[in-house]
């Protein structure tokens, strides 16, 4: 066997492990875990992500923010889908459904675009406060 012939056989190995490395470093969603807290002074629910009112989750990428409105959308029974940071589809038609039911119920006036935003992090957090005192 050729010396050319060796070498090429030994990079094979070498070169589909680094492909395989390439491939496997893509980022994606996983399952975000929730850690609930209640504040009574400021009557907000966290979900241990952000604490903030301002941040827009992002609809491609995971983010805090995303995960935290993820999380407190489940805590208050709107289904967001899969809890994994990215504000996808389900997400948006979650936060939709209360955006209207705050709107209806409490005649907040916010818009019923499907993110959480400045106007809707508010309720979204004083709302899960308040369903966990009427559940405690």
């Amino acid at each position: 066997m050729s010396i050319r012939r060796h070498i090429t056989l030994a990079l094979v190995p070498v070169l589909l492990g680094a492909g395989l490395t390439f491939a496997s470093a893509t980022p994606s969603a996983a399952a975000v875990t929730c850690s609930y807290s209640y504040n009574q002074s400021t009557e907000r629910a966290y979900a241990g992500h952000y604490s903030g009112l301002t941040a827009v989750p992002s609809k491609t990428v995971v983010t805090s923010a995303g995960a935290e409105a993820q999380c407190l959308l489940k805590s208050i029974e709107f289904s967001p889908g899969t809890i994994d940071g990215v504000f996808g589809a389900n997400s948006q038609a979650a936060m939709r459904s209360f955006q209207t039911f705050i709107n209806r119920n409490y005649d907040a006036g916010i818009a019923v675009d499907g993110m959480c935003g400045p106007e809707s992090w508010p309720w979204l957090r004083n709302f899960a406060y308040w369903d966990w005192r009427a559940g405690s």
